[in-house]
């Protein structure tokens, strides 16, 4: 198993989205996004990435925890906390102290975010979202 931190190319990132799962991305939207990344992990097994996460935001004030995907064939084994230790060791090394960081958890994701320091924004924060 490899782990990669640069960008993550464009037909990558869609393909694993898809196969997760998540909502697909336009060709335009990934390419415009994926520049924007603060921090970016891959996990590669033979020839193919089989997971991804990335970090977004300004980099100093707030950032956001994204894309966070194993494909479904691999999941169970500890990628997702791989991939997590990359993003948060960065988070810890990198970035100011007073940096928010923020993620949404679907599901039973909120498990593994929350070995990594995580807590429910509830009460004293609500997410919210607007989709076009």
């Amino acid at each position: 198993m490899e782990i990669i931190n640069s960008i993550i190319p464009v037909e990558t990132y869609r393909r694993l989205r898809r196969e997760c799962g998540l909502s697909d991305k336009t060709e335009q939207a990934a390419t415009i996004g994926l520049k924007k990344t603060v921090h970016s992990v891959m996990v590669k097994e033979a020839a193919e990435v089989i997971g991804m996460g990335r970090l977004i935001g300004d980099g100093g004030c707030f950032c956001q925890i994204v894309d966070i995907c194993v494909l479904p064939q691999y999941q169970g084994k500890g990628i997702g906390k791989i991939i997590m230790k990359d993003l948060t060791d960065f988070i810890q090394t990198q970035l100011p102290e007073s940096c928010y960081i923020s993620l949404l958890a679907d599901g039973d994701a909120s498990f593994l975010y929350e070995q990594f320091g995580f807590k429910d924004a509830m009460p004293q924060s609500k997410g919210m979202f607007l989709k076009r």
